[in-house]
């Protein structure tokens, strides 16, 4: 009798440990893993220094760029929206957007976000969130080296014509835009840096990339230093999002979450704060916009 005791008791525990690790298999992590480059997030970390990201509130700062303000104010929205689930970053000198692993579910959401027209292809793999930066808002200034004063003497749209520029055909809005100029050559080089190195040595006259307040609107890196125009800026005129898998596990909540975050950081005015902070949305009493008279106007 003890026996037969004892033998059931033994096959309750097994059947109950076969469960637990069934349980534990199917289990979703604590976390959710986020590739990200990894010259964003240590940007990131260093404009963070130890604080929550709802505690950053000035994006004028030598660490700040586009896709760092894009990354603050994200985790600033899934906060506010109720999404409390941690990130484990994976960085990587790689650029994620070239991969597939939003569109495979395998990737929660994109810290940088998307033009309008680029988010629309994807529409049926991601969900796109109200636009961050709106139709009408983003300015990007000409960057050129100082030693150029064929740009630096720009005084119309007319003198683009004896000027060349360059940018990525897989960039739409940046490609559309300059394609709409007058210029005498568009070159197409992929990567930014080969574009940065190229401006810098005169091989083409300009570049377009967002204003930088803090460093005097300056850009340095390594050997290359590039100037921008005091007068002119073009406008890019499209929305900016971001967007959040449709197949990843979380994605339908954390999607749910930021929508709600973003509202509220609408409402309190902090999202034009930030990239205003950040050079996107520079003061047109100072500047004129280039590209006013070639479908690139408010």
């Amino acid at each position: 009798m003890a026996w037969t005791a004892r033998k059931t008791n033994l096959f309750c525990l097994l059947i109950c440990c076969r469960l637990s690790l069934t349980t534990l298999c199917w289990a979703q992590p604590s976390y959710v893993d986020i590739y990200i480059r990894d010259d964003v997030y240590s940007n990131y970390k260093a404009l963070l220094s130890g604080r929550s990201p709802l505690e950053v509130d000035n994006f004028g700062g030598q660490f700040v760029r586009r896709d760092v303000v894009d990354m603050v104010l994200l985790h600033q929205a899934l906060i506010l929206g109720g999404f409390d689930k941690p990130f484990k970053y994976r960085p990587g000198n790689v650029n994620f957007r070239d991969s597939n692993l939003l569109d495979q579910g395998k990737q929660l959401l994109s810290f940088d976000t998307f033009w309008f027209e680029e988010a629309q292809q994807k529409a049926d793999k991601l969900y796109i969130s109200e636009p961050v930066i709106r139709k009408g808002e983003f300015f990007a200034g000409l960057y050129f080296a100082k030693e150029n004063k064929r740009v630096a003497n720009i005084q119309s749209l007319e003198d683009l014509s004896t000027l060349s520029a360059v940018s990525s055909s897989r960039w739409l809005v940046d490609w559309q835009t300059l394609s709409r100029l007058p210029l005498k050559r568009l070159v197409d080089e992929q990567t930014w840096s080969a574009q940065a190195q190229i401006v810098n040595k005169q091989w083409v006259d300009f570049m377009l990339i967002h204003l930088m307040p803090v460093m005097g609107n300056d850009f340095k890196l390594a050997n290359i230093n590039l100037v921008s125009h005091p007068k002119w800026v073009v406008l890019l005129d499209s929305s900016r999002h971001f967007v959040v898998s449709k197949l990843h596990p979380e994605g339908e909540r954390a999607f749910a979450a930021l929508q709600k975050g973003l509202e509220k950081l609408r409402r309190q005015g902090k999202i034009e704060q930030a990239y205003r902070q950040a050079g996107l949305f520079p003061d047109m009493r100072v500047y004129k916009q280039l590209n006013a008279a070639t479908g690139g106007d408010k």
